[in-house]
């Protein structure tokens, strides 16, 4: 994509790629750097004044500030850091190794300080280790044209300045209220007259994925984070919010699919960091089908009797975990957007009971007609087959309808509930039924 860019570094034409980063957006040079070479990355970052510096700094990737911060003087580092934004500074330094932050944090002032400690502090995945101290108050007392007056004097080294926050004297949040409405408004109106009382907020320990839901369901673009006696310590901004959603996705995707959840990017995971999220699960998995195997194994007389019985077990395990992890995704899909709540079990129950029924009737009366055409089992073997499928296919999406909303109830996470784990509940389940239909039905 910036070829030309790759040239002027191997050429060593610094002042025309000086020239040249100027016309390329922050995010975009973070882009560039994520493909270069180490001691190329190194290079084009030094170049970048450090207001640019610190806008590109914010964009890069875990792996990618550690290249920057190991390959740079301190000094140079400070300035940069300083520029951030501070949330985006929080970010890095949670990043960093506790002796990197106490160099920070011995170059910081006293007030700085203190805040940084504070935001540290924080659990990792609440409101306050997202949010930004860095925002617009107003009082209640000034006049529009006041505000606005004080907005230009303030709002350049604001996060944003779209939403502002009118707090009294002990910094108790009294209203909000837009710049749209500044701007629009008479200026010599009071701004406690035409400021907005009824405001969504949250507070500092309330969960990431809540406070993403508030986002949604509201459409905000910055959200006010309130302590226990609704004082303004903070608000939280969308492109924030973005990263949360982002990083809850990616979460819930490795969890599904049976991993340890990690932040860490794949191409820059070593082989044993992987190993350490993969084995334990598969480990979990592996002994929980001693289950499936002990039931094979008190069926092992029926087996034996028609053999022909156990060229069918591969496709009804597999259906059945198909049918489990269809209906597994869409209710743990409807519980992260809130349009399925705990409290809709029978609805969910009730409804996936007459989707399964008509799956299941359709899918047992193909395979009936497909194994009476093309296999030598006979009627009876195919009926029993058949039925076993049909009543798979039920239990297995009831299950995987109802075990998220189970694991949401006990507040765990309802991907836990997803793919393997439904599979292995439901290989089990499909068995029994199977052996005990065959052993009925055909006598054995």
């Amino acid at each position: 994509m910036y070829r030309d860019i790759i040239e002027l570094i191997n050429e060593k034409k610094f002042g025309l790629l000086k020239e040249r980063l100027m016309e390329i957006r922050p995010a975009d040079i973070a882009e560039l750097i994520d493909e270069l070479e180490k001691k190329d990355k190194i290079i084009l970052f030094r170049l970048l004044p450090k207001d640019i510096a610190a806008d590109v700094f914010s964009f890069l990737s875990t792996s990618q500030r550690k290249d920057i911060v190991d390959a740079m003087h301190e000094t140079q580092l400070n300035e940069i850091i300083d520029e951030l934004y501070f949330d985006d500074k929080i970010d890095f330094l949670e990043e960093m190794p506790a002796n990197f932050v106490k160099k920070i944090l011995s170059s910081s002032t006293e007030e700085e300080r203190k805040l940084i400690n504070q935001f540290l502090s924080y659990p990792e995945s609440s409101a306050g280790s997202i949010m930004t101290i860095e925002y617009v108050d107003l009082k209640k007392e000034m006049t529009v044209k006041e505000a606005l007056q004080h907005i230009k004097e303030t709002g350049v080294d604001k996060e944003t300045i779209y939403i502002c926050y009118v707090m009294d004297a002990k910094r108790k949040l009294e209203g909000i209220i837009s710049l749209r409405k500044l701007v629009l408004y008479d200026e010599n109106l009071l701004v406690g007259d035409i400021m907005e009382k009824d405001f969504i907020a949250t507070t500092t320990m309330d969960d990431q994925e809540a406070v993403a839901d508030l986002f949604k369901k509201y459409d905000l673009l910055a959200l006010p984070v309130v302590d226990k006696e609704g004082r303004l310590v903070g608000i939280i901004t969308i492109d924030d919010i973005v990263d949360v959603i982002e990083q809850e996705n990616t979460e819930d995707f490795q969890i599904m699919a049976g991993m340890e959840p990690s932040e860490e990017e794949y191409i820059h995971s070593n082989v044993i960091s992987l190993v350490k999220r993969r084995a334990p699960w598969l480990l979990i998995l592996m002994l929980s089908a001693t289950i499936t195997e002990r039931i094979i194994g008190v069926y092992d007389e029926v087996l034996q009797s028609i053999t022909i019985l156990a060229a069918s077990i591969p496709m009804l395990m597999d259906t059945g975990g198909n049918a489990g992890s269809q209906s597994s995704t869409l209710i743990i899909r409807g519980l992260a957007l809130g349009e399925v709540d705990t409290r809709d079990y029978m609805k969910v129950v009730g409804k996936e009971l007459r989707v399964s029924l008509l799956v299941g009737l359709f899918l047992g009366s193909v395979n009936l007609l497909r194994m009476l055409l093309f296999s030598s089992a006979g009627f009876m073997v195919s009926f029993v087959v058949s039925i076993t499928l049909i009543s798979t296919v039920i239990i297995a999406k009831v299950v995987g309808g109802v075990l998220p909303m189970v694991a949401k109830k006990l507040k765990l996470d309802p991907a836990i509930m997803a793919g393997p784990l439904i599979t292995t509940i439901v290989d089990a389940l499909t068995l029994f039924i199977y052996f005990n239909v065959a052993s009925a039905l055909l006598n054995i």
